[in-house]
């Protein structure tokens, strides 16, 4: 059960480095507008912002890195409930979509990390 969840986090590491690559570098190239499906001037103009928002994604994914290369399941449960937190604000603020992608694996590992601990 434990390497479930440490699977689980590992992904939601994972995609918050996929997300903070997308953010901080490739927002204004094609995959990153494709991805967030912006223009070449909106993507130009929010540059700066979306580089802030990728840098605050790079420390949840090293905050949950950190807690699962320790195996330290309150850190692993703080850093989840703050990426769940910010996929229902996504979710709610941006697109459903938000939630599915960030806020469905935590939750998931979350609920499995209740089961281990």
């Amino acid at each position: 059960m434990y390497a479930l969840v440490l699977a689980l986090v590992w992904l939601v590491v994972l995609q918050h480095v996929a997300f903070m690559l997308l953010e901080m570098l490739w927002w204004h190239k094609p995959i990153g507008r494709r991805v967030f499906g912006t223009s070449p001037q909106f993507a130009r103009e929010s540059r700066v912002l979306a580089a802030n928002q990728g840098l605050y994604n790079g420390f949840l994914a090293a905050g949950l890195a950190w807690s699962a290369s320790q195996a330290d399941l309150e850190y692993m449960l703080f850093f989840l409930l703050c990426v769940l937190v910010a996929g229902v604000f996504g979710g709610l603020t941006v697109s459903g979509w938000v939630f599915l992608i960030q806020g469905v694996p935590a939750l998931l590992a979350l609920v499995m990390l209740f089961f281990v601990g």
